[in-house]
């Protein structure tokens, strides 16, 4: 049935219901804090895996699924994010994973517009990491709550209420535990249930391929078995606050977990924390800030492209996240940056880079859309007759600059094709100059990892050997038409375009941009946003 400008009534109801069902989260963190080896562990708990793999694939065992790179193999890091949706307790869960490194930090913030909420991870080690201040900032400007999980416990690691003041005193955040450790870290007991006060241990399964067995003990026999230990943790956590839906929600308290996701530990209890407090999908803000309600009729945001997922086919994807409505596959939606019809023919659910089809999606769900090539990053889809048009997504103020040419000439077709979709994939950013002509485009990067990644995408899937020179800039400004020439002038600048058109001027360092800055003072030279422009 065609789609309508206006739902009926029963239907409205039955998209509100499903949306209800949902929990769309994110799991972020500093490098090495364990994202994906946790995301593993909860899909292993979630029963959509028998065995969870291991980051580097150790001990024989195969790669975690959201690690599906070459490179994130290789290297034991994630370089891009991965979507996975299973079932859990009448829920439909679909859960994102995110690189940690800050080089791919714009993949993770595209992945912050398509959650509901977010799922932080602490190293029970280090604590704030200087990544997981910046992604808390991320989350709190996205009006994104955040769930904290402290991983890690059962290694030695910062005494737990050092933990809770570091969240308080560094970021304002009130952390209102929902279970608290029995022992130290490195010395760990189980957990305490704050609810009830019973206690649950666990029989870890040698290197976590499999669910810890766990045993739950009543409050006296936690204490008759563990005395000291059980007396402090009641102590410890007595002086806490209790959740507070309304303030996790508006984004000032955390709750907060622990465990040890490498074994299995404390997951199940995040697991059944998300589906409980985690909010479901809700009205979404069009670019004129108007509240889309999910009951109206479909539509989608475009935050990620990713091709090369599937080396038979060499197709691309673009990730949808289900805003509001009911999408049905097959269905023709109108794509808001063109006004164009757009045939959902080849729709897919993933699960690292398996996929299967799907036939009906609701608000919340992440949906893949095969062969997307007409659509970018930040694109929205839309029901025909209910137009709407979502936010931009943010592009990230470059800090590194490369030239970057092919050492075949006779690929110069795939190099350009390559480095087009590398840009649609915002893996880079790709400006032009005059200086260099269309053979030498300027890549803009965030982190020089993401070169590395350019790199091998254009050697693996475009079979494109090719050569990066470095540039002396290290920073950029947007200007316009009229400062082109003048700052063309002067040493050391240079002007670029980029693919969305606009002007950025690229300068060596800050004492530079202030020294044009004196001399051309009536020159557009406005910063990029604060990490997102």
């Amino acid at each position: 049935m065609p789609p309508t400008s206006a739902a009926s009534p029963a239907a409205a109801s039955g998209v509100a219901a499903e949306a209800a069902r949902r929990r769309t989260f994110a799991v972020i963190s500093h490098p090495d804090a364990g994202k994906s080896t946790l995301t593993e562990a909860l899909a292993l708990h979630a029963r959509v895996i028998g065995e969870a793999g291991a980051v580097h694939g150790k001990s024989g065992r195969r790669a975690v699924i959201s690690d599906w790179m070459e490179m994130e193999q290789a290297r034991g890091i994630s370089v891009t994010s991965a979507a996975l949706q299973f079932e859990y307790q009448g829920h439909v869960v679909n859960l994102l994973d995110t690189p940690g490194h800050a080089d791919f930090s714009e993949d993770t913030y595209r992945v912050l517009a398509a959650v509901d909420c977010a799922v932080m991870l602490l190293d029970a080690a280090k604590g704030l990491e200087p990544q997981t201040l910046k992604l808390f900032d991320v989350c709190r400007h996205r009006g994104v709550p955040v769930v904290t999980f402290v991983n890690k416990w059962d290694r030695p690691g910062m005494h737990v209420l050092d933990l809770v003041d570091e969240l308080d005193q560094r970021i304002g955040l009130t952390a209102t535990p929902l279970n608290w450790p029995v022992g130290e870290a490195g010395t760990f007991h189980g957990l305490l249930d704050r609810d009830d006060e019973t206690m649950t241990t666990f029989e870890r399964a040698p290197g976590g391929a499999r669910i810890a067995e766990e045993q739950l003990l009543s409050a006296a026999e936690a204490k008759e078995r563990y005395a000291d230990a059980w007396g402090t943790a009641l102590d410890e956590v007595s002086l806490l606050d209790t959740l507070d839906l309304e303030t996790f929600h508006a984004g000032t308290s955390t709750p907060m977990l622990f465990g040890a996701a490498v074994v299995n530990v404390g997951v199940r209890q995040l697991l059944d924390a998300l589906v409980e407090l985690a909010p479901p999908p809700s009205a979404r803000p069009d670019a004129e800030g108007t509240p889309r309600p999910v009951e109206a009729p479909f539509s989608g945001l475009v935050f990620k492209v990713q091709a090369g997922m599937d080396k038979a086919h060499r197709d691309r994807l673009a990730f949808v996240r289900v805003c509001s409505g009911r999408f049905e596959r097959g269905a023709v939606v109108t794509h808001a940056a063109t006004g164009r019809p757009f045939a959902t023919k080849y729709a897919r659910t993933m699960l690292g880079r398996e996929r299967e089809t799907i036939d009906i999606a609701f608000p919340g769900d992440i949906v893949g859309l095969v062969n997307a090539n007409a659509l970018t990053v930040g694109d929205t889809l839309y029901a025909e007759g209910s137009p709407v048009a979502f936010p931009p997504m943010p592009s990230f103020a470059p800090e590194h600059f490369v030239t970057a040419r092919t050492t075949d000439t006779s690929k110069a077709k795939q190099f350009r094709r390559g480095i087009e979709q590398l840009a649609e994939e915002g893996v880079v950013q790709i400006l032009t100059s005059n200086r260099r002509g269309d053979g030498a485009p300027i890549l803009a990067a965030v982190g020089p990892l993401q070169f590395e990644v350019a790199t091998a995408r254009l050697g693996q899937e475009f079979g494109v050997p090719i050569a990066l020179d470095s540039l002396p800039y290290g920073l950029a400004r947007r200007t316009d038409a009229d400062g082109v020439a003048l700052l063309n002038a002067e040493a050391g600048v240079e002007v670029a375009e980029r693919r969305d058109g606009a002007l950025l001027a690229l300068f060596p360092d800050k004492w530079r941009l202030a020294s044009v800055q004196r001399r051309h003072p009536d020159v557009a030279l406005e910063p990029l946003v604060a990490g997102a422009d």
